[in-house]
Formats: C-alpha cells, sequence, structure tokens
C-alpha cells in the first residue's frame, strides 16, 4: 500500500527544506492558523497553517484553469444576444417539420384535400390523446376553440399529468388545496420548474449553499430548505502501513434545515390575488417579482423571488474571464450549465463595491416577458426594514443567484458510476457538497452498448467492462458549497484519467483492500482563494459511493460519499 499511495521517504525533507533556487520563500515560524478541528490530527503537514501552502510543490494545471468558451461546459447551443433561449419558461419543443396553417400534409390547400377531416370526427378518446401531447401553454390556448375541446382540455387527467411531471420521484393523490388540478397548476405557473429541477445551488460569495425545492401537497406550495451535512464522529487515527499519514473519520449526516425555509410560494401568492381579482375571464399577468411570505414574529427580513433572464453568448463572452471570480458569471465555467446569467457581486473582491456593476446585474439583465425567463436560474432578493412598517428603512439588500444541475450530471451510469451529488470531509471547514461530473466526450456517445462474447464468462465479461468502459475518462469534483480557501464553483480534485493513463496500483493493505488508485490533482489555495495552486494528490475508488482522496504533501486521506438528494422530496 506504502508503494500504491507513493513513495513519501523525501516528504518530511521536501516539507521543511527550501529550494536552493530561491523560487518557494522559507515557511515562517509563526503562521496564518485557518479554523481549526482539535479533533484532527496531520500527517505531515498542516493544511490549517496556510504558509505551509507555499511548501508544497504545484503540478501542472492544464485543462484545470477554467475557459469561458469550452464547449464540454455549455449543455445548450449558444443563445444569440436577441434570441430567445431554449430553456426558457415560454418556448415550448415545435416540430419544424410539421406543416404550416393552411397546408395540408401533401402540400394542398384544405379545400381540395381529400383526405381533410374534422378534429371533432374523432373519438374522444384520440382526441384526448392528441391533447396530450401539448404543453401547458398550447393545451391553454386550444381550449378556447370551442366547447368541446375546452371540455376535453380542461379535464383532470390532461392537468394532472403535467402537475406530476414537475414533481418528479413523488406522487400526489389529489389538486387539495384547489379544485381541480388544472386550477392547481395554474396557480403555481410558471413557477413548476423549481421542483421540477429539485437541486439549485447558488452565487453567496465563496461559501455557497445548496437547497433542495419541494412540493407540499398539505399546503399547497413550494418550499425550499437547505440541505446541511453533519459528522457523527470526528477524529483520525495514523494509517497502519504509514504512521505518517492520518485516515480522518468520516461518518456524514445530510439532513434538511427546516426551521427556516429559503423559499416559500403559496396557493394564495400575490399574482394570484391579482389574477382572480381581475376582470372576467381573468387575465393572465407576468411579474419577474413577488414577495415570498417568510418574515415572522420580529424578524426585520424581508424577501422576494425573482425570475432571471439569461446571457447571450456576445455578452457572456465579454464578461466571463479566466480568472476568479469570472465576471461573476453564475454558475461558474467550471459548471456545465444551459444558462447562465449575471450574479451579484458581494464581499472581497473589488467589482462588490461597484455601484454601476452592483446596479446593472439585477435591472438590465431581468426578464420582461415569459419568453425571457429561464428556467434554469432564480434570484432571491432580500433585505431589512427597519422602524415601523409605514415609515420603515430598506437596508442591508443582498441578491442571491441560484442555479441548477442537468439531471445527467448527476445520474450515474454503468459507464459513469461516480457521477452524483456528494458530501465530503473539509476538517475545520466541515461538510462540503461536491458534484462528482464525469464528462462524455463525443466519440463516446456512438459506440453501441458492450456485449457479452460467445464463450466469455460473466466474470471475465465484467473484467472487459470495467476496463473498456469504465475505469476511463475524467472524473471531476466540483465545489457546489464551499469555504474561505477553495470556494464554491471550483474544482477540488481531478482525477484526468481513471484508465491506464492514470492507473497507480490497487491497493493492499486496510481499510483500502482493493480499491483501485489513480493520479489525481488537489486544489488548495489562501483564504479569499488567492495564490491557488494544484498539488499531487491520488483518488481511492473504494466503491460507487464512497471515494477517499490521499492529500499526499499534507499526509492525510479524507473520505467523500454520495448523498441521495430524492430522500428529501417527500414532506415528513
Amino acid at each position: 500500500m506504502t508503494e500504491v499511495l507513493g513513495t513519501v521517504a523525501d516528504d518530511a525533507a521536501r516539507a521543511s527544506d527550501v529550494s536552493e533556487s530561491g523560487s518557494e520563500p522559507e515557511p515562517k515560524s509563526i503562521g496564518t492558523v485557518n479554523i481549526h478541528n482539535p479533533a484532527v490530527t496531520y500527517g505531515r503537514l498542516n493544511p490549517e497553517i496556510e504558509e505551509n501552502i507555499l511548501i508544497l510543490d504545484s503540478v501542472s494545471d492544464d485543462g484545470l484553469r477554467c475557459d469561458a468558451t469550452n464547449r464540454l461546459k455549455m449543455l445548450w447551443p449558444d443563445v444569440d444576444e436577441n434570441d430567445r433561449a431554449s430553456d426558457t419558461i415560454g418556448r415550448e419543443a415545435a416540430d419544424t417539420n410539421r406543416p404550416s396553417r393552411g397546408e395540408c400534409p401533401d402540400g394542398s390547400s384544405p379545400e381540395t384535400y381529400s383526405g381533410a377531416i374534422s378534429l371533432l370526427d374523432l373519438p374522444s378518446e384520440l382526441i384526448d390523446a392528441i391533447l396530450s401531447w401539448l404543453p401547458p401553454l398550447e393545451l391553454a390556448a386550444v381550449s378556447l376553440v370551442c366547447r368541446v375541446i375546452r371540455k376535453l382540455a380542461n379535464s383532470d387527467s390532461q392537468w394532472r399529468r403535467h402537475v406530476m411531471s414537475n414533481l418528479p420521484g413523488r406522487r400526489i393523490t389529489t389538486p387539495y388545496p384547489c379544485q381541480s388540478w388544472r386550477e392547481l397548476y395554474v396557480s403555481h405557473d410558471p413557477y413548476w420548474f423549481l421542483t421540477k429541477h429539485k437541486l439549485w445551488f447558488c452565487d453567496r460569495e465563496l461559501t455557497g449553499q445548496l437547497i433542495i425545492i419541494r412540493y407540499d401537497e398539505r399546503r399547497g406550495c413550494i418550499e425550499g430548505y437547505q440541505l446541511l451535512a453533519t459528522r457523527n464522529r470526528d477524529g483520525s487515527e495514523p494509517w497502519i502501513a504509514d504512521q505518517d499519514v492520518h485516515i480522518h473519520y468520516f461518518e456524514p449526516t445530510v439532513k434538511l434545515h427546516l426551521d427556516k425555509a429559503i423559499l416559500q410560494l403559496n396557493i394564495d401568492s400575490l399574482e394570484n390575488i391579482i389574477r382572480n381579482k381581475s376582470v372576467s375571464p381573468p387575465v393572465r399577468h407576468f411579474f419577474s417579482e413577488q414577495p415570498m411570505p417568510l418574515n415572522k414574529g420580529a424578524d426585520p427580513r424581508f424577501s422576494n423571488f425573482l425570475l432571471a433572464k439569461p446571457l447571450g453568448k456576445k455578452t457572456l463572452g465579454g464578461r466571463m474571464s479566466n480568472k476568479f471570480p469570472h465576471g461573476y458569471i453564475w454558475p461558474p465555467p467550471a459548471i456545465p450549465a444551459h444558462h447562465r446569467v449575471s450574479g451579484q457581486p458581494a464581499g472581497v473582491h473589488p467589482l462588490a463595491t461597484s455601484v454601476n456593476y452592483t446596479s446593472a446585474s439585477t435591472s438590465i439583465f431581468q426578464p420582461r416577458n415569459r419568453s425571457e425567463a429561464s428556467d434554469q436560474i432564480f434570484r432571491i432578493r432580500q433585505w431589512m426594514e427597519m422602524g415601523p412598517p409605514a415609515l420603515g428603512v430598506h437596508v442591508a439588500e443582498e441578491v442571491v443567484t441560484y442555479s441548477t444541475l442537468d439531471p445527467i450530471l448527476y445520474t450515474p451510469t454503468p459507464e459513469k458510476p461516480w457521477r452524483g451529488i456528494w458530501v465530503g470531509d473539509y476538517s475545520g471547514h466541515g461538510c462540503e457538497f461536491l458534484l462528482v461530473n464525469q464528462p462524455e466526450h463525443e466519440e463516446e456517445r456512438d459506440k453501441a452498448p458492450l456485449v457479452r462474447l460467445e464463450g466469455e464468462t460473466e466474470a471475465e465479461f465484467h473484467e472487459r467492462f470495467l476496463y473498456e468502459r469504465v475505469h476511463r475518462g475524467r472524473l471531476e469534483a466540483i465545489k457546489l458549497t464551499g469555504d474561505a480557501n477553495v470556494p464554491r464553483g471550483e474544482y477540488t480534485f481531478v482525477a484526468d484519467d481513471l484508465g491506464d493513463d492514470g492507473f497507480i496500483g490497487v491497493a493492499r493493505e486496510p481499510p483500502f483492500q482493493g480499491a483501485r488508485v489513480v493520479k489525481s490533482k488537489g486544489h488548495i489555495a489562501h483564504m479569499g482563494f488567492y495564490n491557488d495552486k494544484y498539488i499531487e494528490s491520488q483518488l481511492l475508488l473504494l466503491s460507487h459511493n464512497r471515494l477517499a482522496q490521499y492529500w499526499v504533501g499534507f499526509g492525510h486521506i479524507s473520505f467523500f460519499e454520495r448523498v441521495d438528494i430524492d430522500q428529501f422530496l417527500v414532506p415528513k
């Protein structure tokens, strides 16, 4: 195991000696101490003393410095400045090959087309089946054709399907507190994308925040709560095969912080109240911002929910840079995304003090109609009112931007079994959430499924499957929540190749027997994400649900575990 994890004979000397060339400064006898965890010890260098970061040798960061033009990080074709985004709320998928209005399938006019029949001539079952292909906006539009179509288009079976399609992993039985499924859908339109995507992470500076958004059928509201992780056991112990390496205990508990909702959209929202008071028939109003009833008792904080407008490719290319904070684009370039928007500067970086930048980031890019609103990103505006309600002073305003992940990024497959949402151990910083991404390249998409050869045993086929389809390619661990050293949205470690080029060996000593060990690069930095660099590390593939990262220079091993987010979607 010592050979597998790397030679450590020279590590102590490397920690205490200084390069003769003078390229690295001497370690100071008194260093800047980061957050200390008294239950944890480190094998060689204490990462809580920031000056130790300067001692460690860096490794190549080729391909790790985020590039705004990386096509692998763009999950959707570029959005032109004046074009609608392909994933916006108001745009539905359309078949470009279907005949235009007034044109029959054979190209003739309706008057001369011999096979033309009226839609109403079809059995109601067929009409119902045809309507089931329509998205909500088109279903509502077609209901205005006539009374017969209106009855079928407004049926509970049609609108229940649309409600359920936005509640992954859920099966609610009634539209309560509404009278019909259509009424329930309309009451939360256009916000069903929140529960459909369920997982959201934000740009709160450095640390970020991860929330789960779900639907509570008991109250008929869409609600979001912060996802937290705590350790059940603190401490570490020396590794039996090498006393200079310490293994950190990690037994996390993941739960929702139910004491305070981050987001709450009720049936009796301002939009619904205004709509119900409108003339008959009800008029649909578009609100890019609406209040949320989170203020309780003596709490002076108020919250508004805001829809967001995605940036076009010209604006995106001009704003995003290769250096942190990436022009305050959210999500940052390391995270693959359909849409990106302008984030809100706050905190330690120079743009945070720019009044012009702050005002532009919240007003210019706000949607004016449904077609401009993204279903991948939203914002929450918070502030405090000091004084009596009528004369209160509006202070301490903060705008936080939330983005989601495409499910393909965190849904494991037989070929990409480590994809997912993970929680990791970061010692004094506590537990942090990660996206473990296994990018898929173009040449991989066209390969046919691997089949068992004639005469090949099950064990032989499994071994060949691991070699040809599983143990290959790149694995990226990207922080969804971060800390003062390496913030949210940045790589925490990367294994360039799980295959032969990155293979080190198979662990032989406990507690890692049988684990495949590959080369990786760990990301470290001073507080405030300054002087960041990548150092030598090794990734231990313990199972598809548990990983270990050996930070060679620091001499400690930390663990990461998969998180099942679907367990939090049903209120208890």
